[in-house]
């Protein structure tokens, strides 16, 4: 068992990606169906916390069947980044996760995200600013260093457990790499061998298949595995990697009715949380993402980019079901 503070994890947990965009709760909600032990939100800035901003305050929505759930927060000011922590703890999230990792220009150019990583002694201030003004346990998410000239992930796992943080994430690219090139595991391997280090260390970074995240767990020796980009799309994947770890073999892949049922819930949960229409268009991203690779796809994409009902929705994936039905009677 893994524990962050008093959060009780399975022995090698699973955990969900904050991603832009991406992780609100309509799809946290599927990947915690298929499998997802932690999840966060979004990355919220504490400045718009602060303002009051709607979108930031948005991004504070969490609903009890995803526990346990992380609020995750970005910023370069420690006044800001306390005050932020407080707002967050009034919404009772299982733990809050600083961002110290985001490589987008319009986050670093702010002293925010990977441009903390430049100077470690204010990641360490900013670090204890939020865990001094919350009870919450507080996790960081972080990169290896700015780029390969300046890996500093040694120093900042060691001095960032000093200030109390209960997990550190680390993705295994530089600020440099942003996403590009191969993720490199063995600085993680080396913070674990680190008898200095005492709290769980999780990898990101590559993860995209069972057999991969197998390979990872047994090289590298880290408590557990964040996956991002691998669930847009494709929540199941976290089920298919714990049943490859008990069996080593892998679950059936998911039928069209499965895929269909995905987006179908992702819609309905969508609508149910922003209101059907703008729910439904700002769901209109994943929709390539769960048909990825599934032939003859092309048109009826075209048509769910025009949904603006779930009643649309329904009708469009009856049709979808009827085509895919016959199309694989006459394979």
């Amino acid at each position: 068992m893994i524990k962050i503070g008093n959060i009780e994890l399975p022995e090698f947990p699973l955990l969900l990606a904050p991603m832009e965009d991406v992780s609100d709760p309509p799809f946290r909600r599927l990947c915690k169906m298929h499998g997802a032990d932690l999840m966060y939100s979004e990355f919220i800035s504490s400045e718009g916390l602060i303002r009051d901003a709607i979108k930031s305050r948005k991004k504070l929505d969490i609903f009890d069947y995803e526990r346990p759930v992380g609020i995750q927060i970005f910023g370069g000011d420690e006044e800001a980044m306390a005050m932020s922590a407080r707002i967050v703890e009034t919404v009772n999230p299982d733990l809050v996760d600083i961002n110290f990792g985001c490589p987008v220009k319009k986050v670093v150019c702010k002293g925010a995200g990977a441009g903390v990583l430049k100077d470690i002694d204010l990641m360490v201030r900013l670090t204890k600013a939020v865990v001094n003004s919350t009870h919450l346990p507080v996790t960081v998410k972080t990169r290896l260093g700015w780029d390969s000239t300046c890996i500093n992930i040694d120093e900042v796992a060691e001095r960032l457990q000093e200030t109390g943080i209960k997990a550190l994430t680390i993705h295994a690219r530089t600020r440099a790499q942003m996403y590009k090139g191969e993720a490199d595991w063995e600085h993680i391997s080396r913070i674990k061998q680190n008898p200095n280090i005492e709290i769980p260390i999780f990898g990101n970074g590559d993860i995209d298949s069972p057999e991969k995240a197998l390979e990872y767990k047994q090289k590298y020796a880290c408590d557990g595995i964040m996956i991002g980009r691998a669930a847009i799309g494709y929540p199941w994947i976290f089920n298919e990697i714990k049943h490859f770890f008990k069996t080593g073999e892998h679950l059936p892949a998911p039928t069209i009715s499965d895929r269909l049922l995905a987006v179908r819930q992702h819609a309905e949960w969508s609508a149910e949380w922003k209101g059907e229409r703008l729910g439904l268009v700002e769901m209109r991203q994943h929709y390539s993402n769960y048909f990825r690779g599934i032939p003859h796809f092309k048109d009826f994409r075209k048509r769910f980019l025009e949904v603006f009902t779930l009643e649309e929705m329904d009708a469009l994936i009856k049709e979808t079901q009827q085509f895919y039905e016959e199309y694989q009677a006459q394979a």
